[in-house]
Formats: structure tokens, C-alpha cells, sequence
């Protein structure tokens, strides 16, 4: 009940999906081909120069950075100390 294949074998095919065939093989080779034109357009951009953070740079974001830590700190003091008095001032109404 098997069928064998051999030399003898034959089977059809109709113009319809051939012609699909032939269009979808030509799609492919159309992708791949734009996909190349693509990719050694990319390497003949050119290439952003690496960021470099100069040393003048750094230190005003270093300094930038103590500044705000600093001025952090002062403000929760001050926070500290509106607390307290604010506390003192609920014990006194008690």
C-alpha cells in the first residue's frame, strides 16, 4: 500500500504554485539582497567619536554632586529641628 519512489515516479504540479514558488524564492533573494546593500551601508557610516569625560568634567559633577548631598543634610537638620520644636509645643499643650 506503500508507494515506492523511484525513476518512474511522477507528480503534478500546477502553474499556480509554481508561479507562487518563483515569487516567494524571488522575495527572499530580494530581502537578502537589500539586507546586504543595508548592512555595508552601516559600515560606511561614520562612527561617533567616544565620549570622553574630561577631567574638568568630572570634578564640577563631583563638586555638584558634595553640593547637593550637602545641602540634603542641611535640610534634614533643619527638618530635625522643626520636629523638636514642633514636639515640644505638643507636650506644653498637654
Amino acid at each position: 500500500m506503500a508507494k515506492e519512489l523511484n525513476e518512474d515516479t511522477s507528480f503534478k504540479v500546477s502553474v499556480k504554485t509554481l508561479i507562487g514558488i518563483a515569487f516567494a524564492i524571488a522575495t527572499v533573494v530580494g530581502m537578502w539582497f537589500a539586507l546586504q546593500a543595508d548592512i555595508e551601508e552601516a559600515k560606511e557610516l561614520p562612527v561617533p567619536p567616544p565620549p570622553d569625560v574630561t577631567r574638568m568634567e568630572y570634578d564640577m559633577k563631583d563638586q555638584l554632586i558634595r553640593q547637593t548631598i550637602q545641602t540634603t543634610a542641611d535640610d534634614v537638620s533643619e527638618i530635625k529641628d522643626d520636629m523638636k520644636r514642633l514636639e515640644e509645643k505638643i507636650d506644653k499643650l498637654r
